[in-house]
């Protein structure tokens, strides 16, 4: 047996006891639930091990425990294809698939609900649902799409999404300063211009997206602030928006640049124009959103 599978099995044993709480997961029977005749193997014994291997890096990386792990698996699993809605999700298949305990996958599958991805029914069990009914806003989700074969999608609807945020943040955020946020926006510039001097692209890409954060969540509108993740998973996931942030250069680095200024000044058009400059970097990236027409 793997390391990875006796860790799981032993985390698995420990959590039995430990996750509860409702949910529309918890009160449908699976062990009841119809399961057709299968021709050839689970769906998830065809999925790609690289995607996998992925998913358990990404859990890694974020500190979550066992059912984090498992919902990072399956919600790839689902996004990629591999899990389609041609047969119910079994828990016992998953489970033994891999080697948790029931609850661990009762507790993974109620937090896939709660993203659109599956649902639970009556004499049905739980399926797969159609991307109209996925939150593709969900951060997570964001990022499986990264990994999977909507990975160009992606790339292009994070575009328009951020083409839609980020210059509004920017003209709001002209008039909502506040001098230690404006200390931190320019910090994060010094500290972007640091990284790329000693070709850092880790700390580059880190100061960039608490540089955008920041921005959207001083721009006094709960509404954009509530779409702040959505602008760090495009920043953060692997295959992310085609914009200046991807290219670290003097140029990136002077758009930046332009908007701490405009802020400090209060020049809203100032920081709007400079951010949609940042956004605009590649030809495709204007086809697909156009700039404002100018009267």
């Amino acid at each position: 047996m793997s390391t990875l599978a006796h860790t799981m099995m032993t985390s698995a044993r420990s959590a039995d006891s430990g996750l509860t709480g409702p949910g529309e997961i918890d009160r449908y029977p699976y062990a009841e639930a119809p399961v057709p005749d299968r021709v050839g193997p689970p769906a998830w014994e065809g999925a790609d091990p690289e995607l996998g291997r992925a998913g358990r890096r990404a859990a890694g990386s974020r500190g979550r425990g066992l059912h984090g792990q498992l919902v990072q698996q399956l919600g790839q699993m689902i996004v990629s294809g591999d899990l389609g809605a041609d047969r119910p999700l079994v828990p016992e298949e998953i489970g033994q698939r891999f080697e948790v305990s029931r609850t661990v996958v009762r507790e993974s599958l109620r937090v896939l609900e709660a993203k659109g991805l599956v649902s639970a029914r009556p004499n049905v069990g739980t399926r797969v649902r159609p991307v109209s009914d996925w939150n593709l806003l969900d951060p997570d989700i964001i990022e499986w799409r990264a990994f999977g074969p909507q990975r160009d999608d992606q790339r292009r609807e994070l575009s328009e999404l951020r083409w839609t945020i980020e210059p509004l943040a920017a003209r709001l955020a002209a008039g909502h300063g506040r001098e230690d946020v404006q200390q931190r926006l320019s910090d994060m510039v010094g500290i972007m211009g640091h990284a790329m001097g000693q070709g850092d692209a880790l700390t580059f890409s880190r100061a960039d997206a608490e540089f955008h954060s920041l921005l959207i969540q001083i721009a006094g509108n709960r509404m954009l602030e509530h779409l702040s993740g959505i602008v760090s998973a495009a920043l953060q996931v692997s295959g992310g928006p085609v914009t200046g942030c991807d290219r670290p250069n003097e140029t990136t680095l002077a758009h930046h640049a332009r908007i701490v200024d405009a802020l400090a000044a209060g020049d809203g058009s100032g920081a709007e124009a400079a951010m949609r400059q940042l956004l605009t970097v590649h030809p495709e990236v204007e086809r697909v959103v156009p700039a404002p027409r100018e009267h």
